[in-house]
């Protein structure tokens, strides 16, 4: 399947579904390294309920992939591995650059960083 090319403004309040097709969130922003100009994580809103409540997660975008049928995200991830995620609040993102945070994403992942930052 070829992976269409998407704006950063459409993927944001993009539905996200799960392998199993159930709606899990939707991507609330996209943080980019100004290093190297990638995209270090999505940031996926997951549960609460009218922004009550709700999680965000960074999850590395590789972790996803897009039915292009459907035209709808999906989460490669399994909910036990999402549950335990390296998350924050809508009212605490984490401070940059925070090479830690980053890299915990990514291990936690098993991925490969799409950016490293010296700290």
């Amino acid at each position: 399947m070829n992976t269409p090319l998407l704006s950063a403004s459409s993927m944001r309040d993009f539905s996200v579904k799960n392998i199993e097709g159930k709606d899990i969130g939707e991507i609330k922003d996209l943080v980019v390294d100004w290093n190297d100009g990638k995209v270090a994580y999505a940031v996926l809103s997951f549960g609460g309920f009218m922004g009550l409540g709700e999680k965000l997660f960074a999850i590395p975008l590789d972790q996803f992939s897009f039915d292009t049928k459907n035209e709808e995200l999906v989460l490669n991830v399994s909910k036990e591995r999402l549950k335990d995620a390296p998350g924050f609040d809508k009212d605490n993102w984490p401070q940059y650059p925070d090479a830690e945070f980053i890299n915990s994403v990514y291990r936690h992942y098993s991925a490969s960083p799409a950016c490293r930052k010296q700290g």
